[in-house]
């Protein structure tokens, strides 16, 4: 089979992310198509010999980005089409109806209770989503949590699959040596203690309260990887803490394993998550780690991750929380149960299984079996 992945960016967010190695394991032929933004994750998908296809979407009301969309799915002859974030979800799903794909596939990478990849969650969004799923053959939901928010949104289970995230674990090991590069290249000071956070700066990953918490940290420093509309706001705020002599902002990055070997501790502290990538990256890579919400973990025994630790959703008690491992001293753990639980092959194993499964169904609607051409 021949699959086209429709995502809506390239940054190197956790969806990204997720992209690029599951291309990168696919046992079938597969793209990549972005609507926009290709972002610093469409050169590492490229340098992994998948090519990519960027449609130039001027923004999220551009129906002129469905004719370019139609016409390479057309023309590329895929058999699967699988789409990645709300907008390709929408757009991506359309497009394969117009272009008459077989098997149609969407994964929720970002769903919470308030938040929806960054949005705040109206009736609307909950409305469109419904109608948008229809579109397609099957939606897949990453933890439990994501299935379980799909279905009160209006989503029939028998069309969630839950197959959660996977990742090259011994990817992310830990390297002394990048870490001392990656530290010179940031200006830290090879003896100093890093706290880390890694995501989009935005409200919903909460990294002002990261920030206050540092206040009591004095001894650390406070390297936060990611680009975000908040990125300002955090950089004001980091000001007028006087932390700015000990804070750095990496930007957007696709070193994630250089960065996390150049931390010593982790921590996520946004309220809602659909999986918790980065938290389950910084285990792989040995850090201890504090988060807010993970339903990667949450939904794993306590012992597949003992060196992660939920916390309290305030900036004295994460303080607290980081000073005793602080206090500890730097630490490098074993790879827990949880990063081998989430192998990317496992992942891989299960999207291509889902792929076959509707294929071989063959249940496409009248409307995409004429505009293919084809007849019962």
């Amino acid at each position: 089979m021949k699959v086209l992945h429709v995502i809506t960016g390239l940054a190197a967010g956790g969806a990204e992310r997720q992209l690029r190695d599951l291309v990168a394991h696919h046992r079938m032929e597969s793209e990549v198509a972005v609507l926009s933004n290709p972002g610093v994750m469409a050169g590492a998908i490229r340098a992994d010999g998948i090519p990519v296809h960027h449609l130039g979407m001027r923004g999220n009301r551009d129906l002129g980005v469905l004719r370019p969309l139609t016409r390479l799915m057309r023309e590329g002859r895929f058999d699967v089409v699988h789409t990645h974030l709300f907008r390709a979800g929408l757009y991506g799903r359309l497009a394969a109806r117009l272009a008459g794909v077989g098997t149609i596939v969407a994964t929720e990478h970002s769903i919470g209770v308030h938040r929806f990849e960054g949005r705040r969650v109206t009736w609307a969004v909950r409305r469109l989503a419904r109608g948008c799923e229809r579109l397609g053959h099957a939606t897949i939901a990453v933890s439990a949590t994501a299935a379980d928010l799909l279905h009160r949104w209006g989503i029939p289970r028998e069309r969630i699959e839950v197959i959660p995230n996977g990742l090259v674990g011994q990817a992310f090991a830990f390297d002394s040596i990048l870490r001392e590069a990656t530290r010179a290249r940031l200006g830290i000071r090879p003896g100093a203690v890093v706290v880390g956070g890694m995501g989009r700066l935005e409200a919903g990953k909460r990294f002002d309260i990261l920030i206050r918490a540092m206040v009591q940290v004095p001894q650390a420093v406070l390297m936060l990887v990611g680009e975000g509309p908040d990125k300002l706001e955090l950089l004001k705020l980091v000001h007028s803490l006087g932390l700015g002599h000990r804070t750095v902002f990496t930007g957007e990055a696709a070193d994630v394993p250089a960065l996390l070997s150049a931390m010593d501790v982790f921590v996520a502290p946004s309220r809602e998550e659909t999986f918790g990538l980065a938290v389950i990256e910084a285990l792989a890579s040995g850090l201890p780690v504090l988060y807010g919400a993970c339903p990667a973990l949450e939904e794993l025994p306590r012992q597949a991750a003992p060196a992660a630790r939920p916390i309290v959703d305030d900036p004295w008690h994460l303080g607290q929380a980081i000073n005793v491992l602080v206090a500890a001293g730097p630490s490098r753990y074993p790879p827990p149960a949880a990063v081998r639980h989430y192998d990317i092959h496992h992942h891989v194993d299960r999207v291509e299984t889902l792929y076959t499964r509707i294929r071989e169904r063959d249940d496409r609607p009248r409307f995409a079996r004429l505009v293919s051409g084809e007849r019962r």
